[in-house]
This record gives C-alpha cells, structure tokens and sequence, in this order.
C-alpha cells in the first residue's frame, strides 16, 4: 500500500498538512506489521515457504526502513513548525 504522493519537502505545508502525512504514516505502518504478523504466522503454520517468507520478508524490511524514513522525515518538520524563535531583548 504505501502512502501515495509522498514528498521529501513539507516546508511549504501548513502544520496541519504535515500531520495529516504523519497520520497516513502511522497508518502504513501499523498495516506493515499487521502483514509482517500474518507472514510470521504463515511461516510457523508450514502455509508458504521458507524461500517466500524469505522474499516477502525482505520486501516488508524495506517498506518498514521507508516508512521509519519518513517518520524521521515528518518528525523533523514537525519540530521546526512547532519551535518559536527566541525574542531577542533590545
């Protein structure tokens, strides 16, 4: 699934863009281990094999590293929305 036109610049986003991303992020990833959960069980219960459990484990690693990718990403702009400046004294 994945989310779907994902961007690497958010700067020009309101904060409530982003978080609506952050939510849609959170989203996949509770789907990626649900999957992650049902592939484990699949293996245990001899339902596929340890060469497509293999396969298909090393697919749901990598959309995870994404998705973790893009939660640094978010959280990172997040935090520079959400920072006021100092006022400096005159």
């Amino acid at each position: 699934m994945g989310m779907l036109l994902w961007r690497d610049d958010f700067s020009t986003l309101s904060l409530e863009e982003v978080l609506r991303y952050q939510l849609e992020n959170r989203a996949w990833s509770k789907e990626l281990r649900f999957r992650s959960n049902i592939l484990v069980n699949k293996r245990l219960a001899n339902e596929i094999t340890q060469d497509d459990y293999l396969a298909n484990r090393k697919l749901t690693r990598q959309e995870a590293e994404e998705c973790q990718r893009r939660a640094a990403i978010l959280d990172s702009q997040i935090s520079r929305s959400t920072v006021r400046p100092l006022l400096h004294a005159s």
